[in-house]
């Protein structure tokens, strides 16, 4: 299974963006999907999960302004982030869990706020 992120881009602070996730396959194959994020010079991080079930768990720092969601006929998994922040400048990478444990990546997209 392969993920494709997009969605990324330069953004002013208080804008929005929306990530999509695309896999390969079914995304149910997977227990959970998920967004993280890394900035230079910090480990990556969890932004926000879905699980096969569709119960939804966000990062502190997020809550309240980023949702994740998904498409399962279109077998996608989006972050749709309101009110952004210099601080939530980032490269964003998508992430799937099976049941098993195996972890597969998308490549990251990079999200930049700035004025």
């Amino acid at each position: 299974v392969q993920l494709q992120a997009s969605g990324g881009g330069l953004v002013q602070p208080g804008g929005s963006l929306r990530l999509s996730c695309a896999a390969s396959g079914s995304i149910l194959r997977f227990k959970a999907m998920g967004w993280y994020r890394q900035a230079p010079g910090n480990e990556r991080e969890l932004v926000a999960t879905i699980t096969s079930g569709g119960s939804t768990n966000y990062a502190g720092s997020i809550k309240g302004r980023f949702t994740i969601s998904r498409d399962i006929f279109k077998n996608t998994v989006y972050l749709q982030m309101n009110s952004l922040k210099p601080e939530d400048t980032a490269v964003y990478y998508c992430n799937g869990v099976t049941p098993r444990g195996d972890n597969y990546w998308g490549q990251g997209t990079q999200v930049t706020v700035s004025s």
